[in-house]
């Protein structure tokens, strides 16, 4: 939000620079990103003080030579007026008004030599003034727009000030940085500090960190129409939703521009003047914080002849319908979800409550009464309908993080005010109010002993009333309590520990000292499942893989990618009343979707892959309404195994073995035996996938993804480029991961190598063969490898031959021949009995 200091002033006395300014409310929570200065120094234009100043216009007259031109008349605070030659547009009105005094109109002067920027050039392009003649008429001097003061882009005519009791008081001769220099704050309004979404709000801030009092707008106006009586009707059918509804009759309104200093002030604060009716609104809004609105009125009563004749015009609030539209000012056509709240008459929709009007009710340029609205709405509600309709407004904004009920009526005064003043309007009798539900007041009790074991602060009872006192609280001290009444604008005090932040943050957050802790330290208790998921997060690291963090949301299409033609998932998901985005509506039941993603991304860019993630999935409940959340792990691997070194790329492709390695070793560093099986899987291609077996139970699948799972998700490889995967079920392996383990010390005596080729059938697993090996071999057999598999002519049909490096060594002694030969035949023996393996001559 951008917050002129000139706008601030009006509510508080700044005696401070822009920059202490922003440093005190940056220590308080209201983080100052950004200051522009206007015409001061520090500015991107720096206006000369004796070079710019203020003029008063005294007379137009027409150039003799140019049609286009006038001459225009003005005092400039040195004795003698003078003439300058300008184009502005706006001031082809005046000529031939002999004497422009009584008009009180100021405007931005400038003597030869100010630097300006140049109106007639695209962009801020500086130039310096310099005396020539304007058709046959020596000019030296100019009146000035905002672009060429680089206040805005307006060039269509030069800035013009008239004074009257509403505006500043201007005198000619003034340096143009007194009237016009101003310092704008972007401050970064985040939802905790939504209360200050608005200058008064930021001016309650800093009149409480600065220890003065505020100014607030007068919200009393002057009622001199005619009655309301029962001429409007207001009722609700959603009370909860919309708490409260105000309205006013402003007639005789004119449809005219806004004075200047209502319009600079707006342009300041980021939005662009349309005309008096509209400005005002938008100018209540920025004040206090109350967003508010304007029916035609004379269309309201229409409309009411039409179903209620004689009657009153009867607004009601509810909620949309099935099926339901509504053209907004912005002329598109919106079908409403169930949740938005509806502003209507029996005739139809009026607007979007809290959001945005309706295209019919607008305010037209032949409008001369209107109705003016300020409400409270819900702002779960409002948010939730802005982000699925997709709207975002300056009122929706704060409407979407709460605005207190007791702020409509003086919004609605204030706004009614300003048009009888500015707009010529005469504000009818009476204010229409519906207020079905005021909220009770909030009232904390604080314990000061807790405040100050909180906030380390040593701070005494009377001290801490004093410090939320600044803020409005009324504070009523009774036995070792505080007794704190929350004040109407803050939405957001919920206890005793909202109140310690309000205690630091007028104490200031840098003067807080630091301090050892004081209390005895909590007992500490083992997290195990968060031990045992970093371990692996280690280990996979070490492995030489890239933990990816992606979204929990996505939606059923995204993960049928993982399943080839035929294949389903028809778990239900659990879905989201909200979703953030269309294409990520339900929580997955996949890391390994998530992950192939992220490797679709980054195929782009890299020729190696080697990515894995831990994560939640959601899988609905039959018998909780919370979803049942299950830790995964997902590996993908594809491209080349090794980064390309200084002599080019030599290494290989990834492979199914290469995932394998990587999957034994985690088992073997977690201390659990796994056997892996060949399996069919929809997700992978046929042949080519294994499950992760520990104790019967299968923990994981994993192998080569099938072509048409990796087209689906449009990974940017090789022909033929193999993309390996695997996913792990990790609730059911932290289960089956030891808290301890046996283990040996190292043998002293040499090892005894031995090769052994053995003949079994083809279709039994080595995984079988090699466990019959170790069972056989005893505790003398350390180590068993696979070197060489071979199927071929030498052998008998439906056989294959399995070569093995076995290695054979003892605790206690150095094996001979004798003892290996013996464990040797033993081995034979056991596998031929138990597998039908035969040692291959």
């Amino acid at each position: 939000m951008r917050v002129p200091l000139s706008w601030l002033q009006d509510y508080v006395n700044i005696d401070l620079s822009a920059e202490e300014v922003a440093d005190l409310l940056t220590n308080a929570g209201l983080e100052v990103k950004e200051i522009e200065y206007i015409g001061l120094p520090g500015a991107a234009l720096e206006w000369d003080r004796e070079k710019l100043v203020l003029a008063r216009l005294l007379k137009v007259e027409q150039h003799p030579d140019a049609d286009r031109l006038v001459l225009a008349t003005v005092d400039y605070g040195a004795g003698e007026p003078k003439v300058v030659v300008t184009g502005a547009p706006n001031l082809f009105e005046y000529i031939g008004r002999d004497d422009l005094s009584d008009l009180q109109l100021y405007s931005p002067y400038a003597l030869e030599g100010a630097v300006l920027y140049d109106g007639h050039k695209p962009g801020r392009q500086t130039a310096t003034l310099k005396g020539r003649a304007l058709r046959g008429i020596y000019n030296d001097s100019m009146l000035c727009s905002e672009k060429e003061l680089g206040i805005s882009d307006e060039h269509e005519g030069i800035v013009l000030m008239q004074q009257d009791e509403y505006s500043p008081a201007y005198k000619a001769g003034t340096s143009l940085t007194d009237v016009l220099g101003d310092a704008v704050l972007e401050i970064d309004i985040i939802p905790n500090i939504a209360r200050c979404a608005s200058m008064v709000g930021v001016a309650r801030e800093l009149a409480a960190l600065t220890n003065q009092p505020i100014q607030y707008p007068d919200y009393s106006v002057v009622m001199d129409g005619p009655p309301v009586d029962d001429q409007v009707l207001i009722t609700t059918d959603e009370p909860e939703l919309n708490p409260r509804f105000t309205a006013l009759i402003i007639d005789g309104v004119q449809q005219i521009p806004s004075p200047y200093w209502m319009q600079r002030r707006l342009r300041l604060a980021g939005q662009r003047p349309i005309n008096v009716v509209v400005d005002i609104s938008n100018y209540v809004m920025l004040e206090m914080g109350q967003p508010n609105h304007t029916f035609d009125y004379n269309f309201l009563r229409q409309r009411a002849d039409e179903y209620a004749p004689d009657g009153p015009v009867h607004i009601n609030t509810r909620l949309a319908q099935p099926g339901e539209t509504l053209t907004t000012l912005d002329g598109i056509v919106h079908e409403l979800p169930p949740t938005a709240i509806l502003v209507t008459d029996p005739a139809g929709n009026l607007s979007l409550g809290g959001v945005m009007g309706g295209l019919d009710s607008e305010i037209k340029d032949d409008t001369t009464s209107v109705l003016l609205e300020a409400a409270a709405w819900n702002f779960i509600n409002i948010r939730r309908t802005a982000s699925t309709l997709g709207i975002h407004t300056e009122a929706g904004f704060r409407f979407s993080r709460g605005v207190h009920p007791s702020q409509t009526i003086l919004g609605a005064n204030r706004a009614a005010e300003l048009l009888r003043q500015l707009a010529g309007g005469t504000v009818r009798q009476g204010i229409i109010d519906t207020y079905p539900l005021p909220p009770e007041p909030v009232v904390v009790e604080l314990n000061p002993a807790y405040a100050r074991q909180l906030s380390g602060l040593n701070l005494s009872a009377e001290d801490m009333a004093e410090l939320l006192e600044r803020l409005e609280f009324a504070v009523d001290p009774y036995g070792d309590y505080l007794q704190v009444i929350t004040p109407d604008h803050r939405l957001d005090i919920e206890g005793p520990h909202d109140l310690v932040e309000e205690i630091c943050r007028m104490y200031r957050y840098d003067r807080i000292p630091s301090t050892l802790l004081s209390d005895s330290l909590p007992p500490q208790h083992r997290n195990t499942k968060l031990e045992r998921e970093e371990r692996l997060r280690d280990m996979l690291v070490a492995l030489g893989l890239q933990e990816a963090i992606s979204y929990r949301l996505t939606s059923p299409a995204r993960e049928n990618r993982l399943l080839v033609t035929g294949a389903a998932d028809d778990r239900p998901y659990v879905t989201l009343t909200n979703p953030p985005a269309p294409d990520r509506t339900v929580m997955r039941h996949t890391i390994l979707s998530s992950v192939l993603e992220a490797a679709a991304a980054n195929s782009r860019h890299t020729n190696r892959i080697a990515l894995f993630e831990i994560g939640n999935i959601y899988l609905a409940s039959e018998e909780s309404e919370l979803p049942d959340e299950l830790s995964h792990l997902a590996i993908v691997l594809t491209g080349q195994q090794a980064a390309e070194g200084w002599q080019g790329d030599q290494s290989r492709t990834y492979d199914y073995y290469d995932l394998k390695g990587m999957v034994e070793q985690l088992f073997s560093g977690l201390h659990i035996p796994l056997t892996v099986e060949a399996v069919s899987h929809p997700t992978y291609r046929p042949g080519r996938a294994a499950r992760l077996v520990v104790d019967g139970q299968q923990v994981g699948v994993m192998g080569e993804l099938h072509p048409a799972v990796v087209k689906g998700f449009e990974l940017r490889i090789e022909r033929d480029q193999p993309v390996l995967g695997a996913q792990l079920n990790l609730e059911l392996l932290q289960s089956l991961m030891p808290d301890t383990f046996p283990y040996r010390s190292l043998s002293t005596y040499p090892p005894v190598l031995e090769d052994l080729a053995l003949v079994v059938d083809r279709a039994l697993p080595a995984a079988d063969v090699e466990a019959a090996l170790r069972e056989a071999g005893g505790f003398l057999l350390s180590d068993i490898a696979l070197f060489d598999v071979y199927e071929g002519d030498q052998l008998p049909s439906g056989k294959k031959s399995l070569a093995y490096h076995l290695t054979f060594q003892a605790p206690d002694k150095t094996l001979t021949d004798k003892d290996v030969y013996k464990q040797r035949q033993r081995i034979l023996k056991k596998l031929d009995q138990s597998i039908g393996a035969k040692l291959r001559e």
